[in-house]
């Protein structure tokens, strides 16, 4: 059970991650996504999620700087944008992303999309990057059960995480089963679906059950299905809020009814159908 924020998940090569983080989506680069992540970090977060599409790792290593807190108690994840796949384009992709978080490694760093016939060679230079010590764990994401199959058949390492758009209208049960049975560990992105789920009658009347709201309920239950989970916020209370979810438990019976609210509904992008 995860009691706190500080409370991690071990990868498959024995690095701990912690179970919640910030997302700095759509965070603006500058003043915005700098103060977003010091006060997580002033709020007990320790896991902050970027990457080199949001165009705003250079406030997320600043921010680090700034919050002062010890570089090996944080947990930074930074992404290969599709359009730099390939083997020498991610690493000097990679290099990049390092130079503007001001960071001597990453914490974590995946592949953004399964970009065809350019996803394996990406994966190479993953797999050179994590073995050179720049990244102490190296995984995927939007990443489907048959793309993981077909990286794993000539891949050295096995991915550690699959960072996939998971919530309550898409439960993703079968791609979690085979990342737990292969030890992969999954991650959400988009958990509160936009915000689309707050008047869900279902998930209301969990949370009015639990005096919680209906972001915290989902969160939970992202956690409770062994799900690390990664709102984004740039707002002080509602960072705080999010975070406020180590003091409840849902019942099974709770958990199979915000399971029941599956439609197999994505807000972005079908990992087998995009063109970014």
């Amino acid at each position: 059970m995860v009691h706190s924020l500080s409370d991690t998940t071990t990868l498959h090569n024995g690095v701990k991650m912690p179970w919640f983080g910030l997302g700095v989506y759509k965070a603006q680069e500058g003043e915005e996504v700098i103060q977003a992540v010091k006060v997580a970090i002033k709020h007990g977060y320790r896991s902050i999620d970027t990457a080199a599409l949001y165009q705003n790792e250079g406030g997320v290593g600043k921010a680090i700087i700034e919050a002062n807190v010890p570089r090996e108690e944080l947990f930074v994840t930074t992404k290969v944008w599709n359009s730099d796949q390939g083997y020498d384009s991610t690493i000097q992709a990679f290099h990049t992303s390092l130079t503007k978080l001001g960071l001597d490694y990453v914490d974590l760093y995946l592949i953004h999309w399964p970009v065809v016939g350019k996803y394996k060679d990406t994966w190479k230079a993953l797999e050179d990057l994590y073995e050179q010590g720049k990244v102490r764990a190296i995984g995927v994401s939007n990443f489907q059960i048959h793309h993981l199959k077909d990286l794993m058949a000539d891949a050295k390492i096995k991915p550690m995480v699959n960072q996939v758009e998971l919530h309550p209208s898409l439960t993703q049960k079968e791609l979690l089963a085979f990342c737990q049975k292969e030890n992969i560990q999954i991650e959400a992105w988009s958990p509160l679906k936009k915000g689309r789920l707050q008047e869900d009658s279902v998930i209301t009347s969990i949370a009015n059950k639990h005096q919680k709201t209906p972001a915290q309920v989902i969160l939970r239950w992202d956690l409770q299905n062994k799900v690390v989970t990664i709102p984004k916020s740039v707002k002080e209370h509602r960072i705080i809020e999010n975070a406020d979810i180590f003091d409840f438990t849902l019942t099974d019976e709770e958990m199979k009814q915000i399971d029941g609210l599956n439609k197999n509904e994505r807000t972005g992008a079908d990992p087998d159908n995009f063109d970014f």
